[in-house]
């Protein structure tokens, strides 16, 4: 098969390209290449010189779709990266067909996010951002989501003039300690840009407050979601509760990642009856590994399974705290099965299908099932006291009209200093 000749890659050679003298020699093909669609230069290390070449050639690309710099700053200072950065991002702003931008694995922080930002708020062609384990931290996360907003606002603008548009449809950026402080800036970027298809936010370190107002307040919006991995961030009935009150929403979903998020015992029932209600029928993958989910949470996911997820083909589950034997699992292994053999054409690929090993099942203390519903209890009736609390807050102060009152107004009305 002959190579796509409208690719041009140094894709993992390990290069170390400081100036650019150390680029011009790697770089007489991409010069070439009028017609070049997507560039890759993952895997190697370029310095401040080599980044302002690079960017000059760059940015006469003009059918450029694609640009991966993913991992191109491994071992540079930490000054050097913004001029570096700045460079390469300035000179492909204006290339009018470049919809996908891959900045996975380079170390940006607080520090060094400013070409980022400024980037991400002006490029109307975005259509793919891949900004993967970058150690943004929550401040510069706020400064990402709010540079995604007003890229909304000029699409918007844009299309007003009558320009063709695409919609942002891929947001990955885990790894990122995001946390909950940023929380309310990408829920309002995910409520603007929805018509997102693909969002993976993974270890981002965000709590049950912060994914509750994300899912609320962002996710909700987003009714053409087809991927959504939350994994390994902090759930709890809380956020199991949001999640569950907003999935009925997603008609076109086809993966679901919230394993390894303490969705609680409780919570995974809630979500099991909320995919039961039939609005997800394109669900094809469940993932839901480490999540203290118990008995009763894998008897209500199994019958949504089975009367409300035609399309399901694979769920994870080890980790959780029921046995192998559960009749729920023998329920599960019988129908995935069933399924494979019907619709899994002449080459079926194992592990699309099934459930995954079930190595790690923990079994529940009635100790431990007491702990978890009184903590369980606990937060129910914390957030109704929110609430109630938020409610009377927002309700009209009655006014006092008793015989006290009245009497100390008049004395007041004739009080003098």
């Amino acid at each position: 098969m002959a190579p796509n000749t409208k690719i041009f890659s140094l894709e993992g050679k390990g290069l170390k390209l400081d100036t650019a003298e150390d680029l011009e020699p790697h770089i007489a093909d991409l010069r070439a290449m009028d017609d070049v669609e997507e560039v890759h230069l993952l895997g190697n290390t370029l310095g401040v010189g080599a980044c302002k070449l690079l960017g000059e050639v760059l940015a006469t690309k003009t059918t450029l779709r694609v640009a991966n710099l993913a991992d191109i700053f491994t071992g540079r200072l930490l000054n050097e990266i913004p001029e570096a950065l700045s460079s390469l991002l300035t000179s492909i702003l204006n290339l009018p067909k470049l919809n996908t931008i891959n900045l996975n694995d380079n170390a940006f922080g607080l520090n060094t996010q400013a070409p980022l930002v400024a980037f991400l708020a002006a490029h109307i062609p975005l259509q793919h951002l891949y900004l993967n384990n970058n150690g943004l931290g929550p401040h510069a996360g706020i400064l990402i989501a709010d540079a995604l907003s007003e890229l909304h606002a000029r699409k918007e603008e844009a299309r007003k003039q009558g320009q063709d548009v695409p919609d942002l449809e891929t947001v990955i950026c885990g790894r990122n300690r995001l946390e909950n402080g940023s929380m309310t800036a990408w829920a309002k970027t995910f409520s603007l840009h929805n018509k997102v298809k693909e969002i993976k936010m993974v270890q981002n370190g965000i709590r049950q407050e912060g994914i509750s107002h994300l899912l609320s307040e962002g996710l909700r919006h987003t009714s053409e979601l087809r991927v959504l991995d939350l994994q390994d961030n902090t759930f709890t009935l809380k956020g199991a509760r949001a999640l569950a009150k907003v999935a009925p929403g997603w008609a076109e979903l086809l993966e679901l990642g919230v394993g390894d998020s303490l969705l609680s015992a409780k919570g995974s029932v809630l979500l099991g009856e909320s995919l039961a209600q039939g609005k997800n029928k394109n669900l094809e993958i469940l993932r839901l590994q480490y999540n203290d989910i118990t008995a009763a949470g894998l008897k209500s996911l199994a019958e949504a399974a089975k009367k409300a997820l035609p399309a399901l083909k694979k769920i994870e589950l080890n980790g959780n705290k029921f046995t192998e034997d559960d009749e729920s699992i023998i329920l599960l292994q019988e129908l995935l099965e069933e399924r494979k053999e019907k619709f899994g054409g002449d080459i079926v690929m194992e592990d699309d299908w099934g459930l995954d090993s079930l190595s790690d099942l923990e079994e529940l203390e009635s100790e431990e099932e007491e702990e978890e519903e009184e903590e369980e209890e606990i937060e129910e009736r914390a957030e109704k006291l929110i609430k109630e609390a938020e409610e009377a807050q927002e309700q009209p102060v009655a006014q006092r009209k008793d015989k006290e009152v009245d009497e100390l107004a008049s004395k007041l009305s004739k009080a003098t200093i």
